[in-house]
């Protein structure tokens, strides 16, 4: 059976804002959910390029930034192996994890 990745992004504890720690995307596919925000404003799924920039990962299939604006929502992606953070602005309180999808029907 194949183990499904999951980096908890901001953990419980409800002091988390602005942007998170970095963690290791092994790469594929895989689901950003937010279980809980202050209403602040949105949190956004992030990706390091080359250079040490960060960028907004995209919705998979789609064109537009992950920005998710409510808790208990959540936004698929495809996203190379790499560093991962989310991002929250003003929100506190952000509890939100990604976990991989695996690629095979056993997982």
């Amino acid at each position: 059976m194949a183990r499904r990745t999951r980096l908890d992004l901001m953990a419980a504890g409800g002091t988390q804002t602005g942007n998170g720690t970095a963690f290791d995307w092994p790469g594929g596919e895989g689901v950003f959910i937010v279980e809980a925000k202050s209403g602040a404003g949105a949190v956004n799924l992030q990706m390091q390029g080359p250079n040490g920039v960060w960028w907004n990962v995209t919705q998979y299939a789609a064109t537009t930034d992950i920005a998710l604006t409510a808790a208990g929502k959540s936004a698929n992606f495809r996203a190379p192996a790499g560093p991962m953070r989310a991002a929250a602005g003003a929100e506190t309180g952000v509890l939100c994890s990604v976990l991989g999808i695996p690629s095979n029907t056993a997982g």
